[in-house]
């Protein structure tokens, strides 16, 4: 999503002289006041208390050292309200045992991830005037590898936040693009091709048959079906735009399944493909299947499965 440079830029203006402390009316910027749901009408303290707590909220995401690089960076921290920023790094510095150097460092990191997480999870606004908000109850989906053609079954359930939703707005990465992907909605709507968002994600729509009313819940279930098992990467994730309460998984490998599957759960979207992280080793049954279930579900971070690179299929919900 587009914005997370410029939220990058508008952080580290934020941390300079008293951060949080200081005049936020005046340098919290409009990608920040977006992700942190300031309007026009909130004041000064509204506008702190507002930053203050996103930002807590989003570092609580972080490991412990870039949590509290983070915090002490914007004076978030009681302990380190310095007035300048140097002397917050100065005290953050002597907390983690290591020079101020590797502070700044670790600060620029922090506000980097803050970023991914952020605009990871502001809301992508449909086109046109019957555009609305929503959030998943419930995301099952079954992904199938032991076939010539590697498919993926999504089955969601939807609540619309406010009245007039007519449309939802969802994307599917592939490291060969639309090219190579069959979409059939089984029901719930019509397909709408939104075009390549990114080189590797494409972005589609669903054109609901009715208008929903806040509240009212909505459900539908599509397929995805690949040319081939090259189509896929060896994962199979949800990084969910809106809050997600439920996310079902389940994998089948089939007789010749990989020799180890890693659970993912929470992991920012770069790990994913990184070796370095682990993850928690999840078993495969006799069949050759694995299920997992997360619940509470953070916009922006990553859920799901990643297997060995031997086995040469991928994917992402």
């Amino acid at each position: 999503m587009s914005g997370r440079a410029e939220l990058v830029q508008e952080l580290k203006t934020l941390r300079k002289g008293r951060g949080l402390l200081g005049k936020v009316e005046e340098r919290v910027g409009p990608v920040l006041r977006s992700a942190c749901e300031v309007t026009e009408d909130d004041g000064l303290v509204a506008i702190r208390n507002k930053v203050s707590g996103r930002l807590t909220e989003l570092a609580s995401h972080l490991p412990d050292d870039l949590r509290l690089a983070a915090l002490a960076a914007f004076a978030i921290c009681a302990e380190a309200r310095q007035p300048l920023y140097q002397d917050r790094v100065r005290w953050a510095a002597v907390k983690v045992d290591r020079d101020p150097r590797t502070v700044r460092r670790r600060v620029d990191e922090a506000i980097d991830l803050l970023a991914e997480l952020a605009t990871g999870s502001l809301r992508s606004p449909s086109p046109g005037p019957a555009s609305g908000q929503w959030h998943t109850v419930s995301l099952s989906v079954a992904m199938v590898l032991d076939q010539p053609q590697p498919s993926v079954l999504e089955h969601r359930r939807i609540i619309a936040d406010q009245d007039g939703l007519r449309s939802l707005d969802l994307a599917v990465s592939l490291p060969a693009g639309r090219r190579d992907l069959d979409v059939t909605v089984f029901h719930g709507g019509t397909l709408l091709d939104r075009g390549m968002e990114a080189t590797d994600r494409w972005g589609y729509g669903l054109e609901l048959p009715r208008a929903l009313s806040r509240g009212e819940s909505w459900e539908f279930t599509v397929l995805f079906r690949l040319a081939s098992p090259s189509a896929l990467r060896p994962y199979m994730v949800c990084v969910p735009r809106h809050a997600c309460e439920v996310f079902d998984l389940r994998v089948r490998f089939g007789a010749e399944g990989p020799a180890e599957v890693r659970a993912l759960e929470g992991a920012f979207q770069r790990d994913v493909s990184d070796p370095g992280y682990r993850g928690r080793r999840h078993p495969v049954d006799s069949a050759g299947e694995v299920h997992m279930r997360f619940r509470g579900l953070t916009p922006g971070l990553a859920y799901g499965a990643r297997w060995t690179p031997d086995v040469t299929q991928a994917g992402r919900a």
